[in-house]
């Protein structure tokens, strides 16, 4: 029996040595990889081979660039059958598809899943890992059907084995994918059933608020999808008290006592991140932009911290919603320089990762669409909206930028025919595409807009006061701020100069409350003319200081933007984004301005 004690201590020994040199700093790949080579030679018991075979694979596929001997022994790890061993091919089966997707053999994967989830059901974490894998997968490809059945699947599997935290885990992924879907009838029963189970769960601390910042996440998304800005306040306020606790809590290693517990939703400070993010979207769709810079400036400066340490894509996509919003925000309140570096900074993101690249090319065409508004080029600016709509089947975007290509038709003013049909698509009166508070009350602000410029005054007004009721209903600030200067401008040509004034001063004193400069600089124009026409000389000339002010920034503004090497972005509308154009003054590294 000597002999076997004998090969068995000598497996130990290699295996501790190849630990050894793995978990060294920095890892010293090649010597582990020999150490554990050493072990196959000697034949093993089939145990110790599969698993021998798992750690090279495992090895190999995080630390080097040798996919096909990674691939290799990862697939013996698989085939070896080790009936009382099983959770090494589980593992194995794992990783490997993880390799099969990175290679876009997305179709070798799924049945390897398929297989490992059928033979894991004895073995809890790993069935429920496995069931979380494929659901994923198939999300990347867009079959968010049988990735919601999955989901089901690991849920009542979750409740059967006893885990109420994993069983919540499951139902918001599926809900989170049903938001995304826009099931909003299936939504509501299963985050009312979500709230019970996680309220009623009597478990680690971080674990139980790290599921209400996921379900406090979905709710927040899914009221400002609606356009709720006001609503949503209540769920906001507690998702914010709720990641505070998060962060006073320690991440005491307590495991659980059942192994289907043991996933994490989300690390702690992604979580601080998404929160920020969520903040964001809120003040922007507020209206309250000083607070949405604050807020992105937090959270840009957290991922910053993060990405030295972590590459994970979801760090990116964070980044990347983040600037989306900022950027809109500059554009608003007469940064057009600035928005438009941003942009840039976008397109960078998005040429290290095509699928950051997918999923948001039609955001940066949206974006770059705005931007073109901002400097006046209105060709480039349909051409931008055009290129969006082709690219992107989300329907809150759709509408949002057919309501921007219908107002740069508007300003061409030559247009009627593609306006009049792009209005149809977006009646605010009947059938409008989308359920979005915010959208539609923009759709009457459109239709206002447009009667106006086609001198229907009194139609106009309806449409405006429609706005009015549903911006101030969900104190959209913008929107209120637009549709109260437009209705002071036909209120002056109607000569209802007290009319006009009620609505101009509110809507200046809004617009400078968010701040809203080309609001500012339409209301500061109205107020001149108000007062030249009421003979109020001396109010005028404030009027007419305040509107050169306006003028001057953003004249200035406009001059900065438009000679930047970026500005070429706008006759960008084919393909993945344009190598930069790179400035020559531009920011030097961090590293560099530290020295």
């Amino acid at each position: 029996g000597g002999g076997a004690a004998g090969g068995e201590s000598w497996y130990l020994a290699l295996l501790g040595l190849a630990e050894h040199f793995r978990t060294s700093s920095p890892p010293k790949v090649r010597l582990c990889v020999h150490c554990l080579q050493a072990v196959l030679p000697r034949k093993p018991p089939a145990r110790m081979e599969a698993r021998t075979h798992l750690q090279l694979g495992s090895v190999l596929y995080h630390h080097t660039r040798n996919g096909d001997q990674a691939r290799g022994h990862l697939e013996k790890a698989v085939s070896r059958g080790i009936p009382q061993f099983e959770d090494v091919k589980f593992e194995a089966a794992s990783l490997l598809s993880e390799l099969y997707c990175q290679e876009n053999s997305v179709d070798t994967a799924k049945p390897l899943l398929r297989k490992a989830i059928q033979i894991s059901q004895q073995t809890p974490y790993w069935h429920c890992r496995l069931l979380f894998q494929l659901a994923q997968l198939h999300t990347l490809e867009k079959d968010l059907v049988s990735a919601c059945d999955l989901l089901g699947v690991g849920a009542e599997y979750a409740r059967v084995v006893g885990s109420e935290y994993t069983r919540a885990l499951f139902l918001l992924s599926k809900g989170m994918l049903l938001l995304m879907e826009r099931k909003l009838q299936e939504v509501h029963p299963l985050l009312t059933l979500c709230g019970q189970i996680v309220e009623n769960w009597q478990g680690n601390p971080i674990q139980k608020e790290s599921l209400r910042v996921f379900f406090l996440v979905l709710q927040v998304t899914h009221y400002l999808d609606a356009g709720q800005v006001k609503s949503v306040k209540p769920c906001l306020k507690q998702l914010q008290q709720c990641i505070q606790t998060i962060s006073t809590l320690h991440d005491d290693e307590i495991l659980p006592s059942n192994p289907a517990d043991l996933f994490h939703w989300l690390p702690k400070e992604h979580m601080c991140v998404l929160v920020y993010l969520v903040t964001v979207m809120h003040s922007m769709q507020a209206g309250y932009l000083e607070k949405a810079q604050k807020y992105t400036d937090k959270a840009l400066m957290q991922l910053e911290k993060l990405k030295m340490l972590d590459c994970s894509p979801i760090l990116s996509s964070f980044q990347v919603i983040l600037l989306e919003h900022i950027i809109m925000c500059r554009l608003v309140t007469g940064h057009k320089a600035t928005a438009l570096q941003e942009i840039s900074q976008v397109c960078q993101l998005c040429q290290q990762s095509p699928r950051l690249f997918s999923n948001h090319a039609a955001q940066l065409h949206t974006l770059l669409g705005l931007y073109c508004i901002s400097v006046n080029c209105m060709d480039n600016a349909e051409a931008q909206f055009t290129t969006a709509l082709r690219l992107t089947t989300h329907q809150e975007l759709w509408a949002f930028i057919v309501t921007n290509l219908a107002s740069v038709y508007i300003r061409e003013g030559n247009r009627h025919q593609e306006l009049y049909s792009l209005l149809e698509r977006i009646n605010p009166d009947h059938n409008f595409p989308v359920s979005s508070h915010c959208l539609r009350a923009a759709a009457f602000y459109i239709r206002g807009l447009f009667s106006f410029f086609q001198g229907r005054y009194n139609e106009a007004k309806r449409f405006l006061r429609e706005t009015l009721k549903m911006s101030n209903a969900e104190d959209l600030n913008r929107l209120t701020a637009c549709s109260l200067v437009l209705l002071g401008h036909i209120f002056y040509v109607l000569g209802n100069h007290r009319e006009s004034n009620n609505m101009v001063v509110p809507a200046m004193q809004l617009a400078s409350k968010i701040p809203d400069m080309s609001v500012q600089l339409w209301s500061s124009a109205l107020l001149r003319d108000l007062n030249k026409a009421c003979g109020n000389a001396m109010d005028a000339h404030e009027a007419a200081q305040m509107h050169q002010n306006f003028s001057q920034q953003l004249l200035q503004d406009h001059i900065e933007a438009c000679s930047l090497p970026e500005h070429n972005l706008i006759t960008w509308t084919d393909g993945p984004p344009p190598v930069q154009f790179q400035a020559q003054n531009g920011p030097t590294t961090s590293l560099a301005s530290l020295l």
